[in-house]
């Protein structure tokens, strides 16, 4: 079974989501079904059908969660050096090839990333590429579009 690696703010998420699919959610989708059994005949009844289909997307979504939290292994990021980007540290790069943009990523393991938060999987190109180095080095990255140069500028843990 392989390991997870969660920082202990990506964890806690999980195990709130969890529990709200468990408890809340799950009344809400059950009271739904109920509503739409009332409507009558279920074999022709979209309600019902909708209902019960969100049902079982939300006991897989528990399946996962459960899965993922009974694997994972919390990073403790008190005991990591802060000069290397390793999973839990933001890493302030510049875009060499794009006129010196500078972007800010955390990495973080597949289960919490969010693109749109910043945070990046240290499984995706540019998550492996920042992994392991330090403050100063320049880094080549291929991706679909490309490659990217960028020159690691600042390391630093939450």
């Amino acid at each position: 079974m392989e390991k997870i690696y969660l920082t202990q703010q990506g964890h806690d998420k999980l195990k709130h989501e969890l529990e709200y699919l468990k408890t809340k959610k799950r009344r809400q989708l059950s009271e739904e079904i109920g509503k739409a059994r009332a409507l009558g005949d279920i074999s022709e009844n979209a309600e019902y059908d909708a209902a019960k289909d969100a049902q079982g997307l939300n006991e897989k979504r528990i399946f996962e969660l459960e899965d993922k939290l009974s694997r994972a292994q919390i990073i403790d990021e008190s005991r990591m050096t802060a000069d290397m980007a390793l999973i839990g540290a933001t890493v302030t790069v510049r875009d060499i090839t794009a006129g010196g943009e500078e972007e800010s990523y955390t990495l973080v393991s597949e289960a919490e990333s969010d693109f749109s938060k910043g945070m990046i999987s240290v499984s995706s190109p540019v998550g492996k590429a920042l992994l392991g180095k330090k403050k100063g080095e320049t880094v080549d990255i291929i991706v679909p579009a490309g490659t990217l140069r960028y020159v690691i500028i600042n390391i630093e843990r939450r």
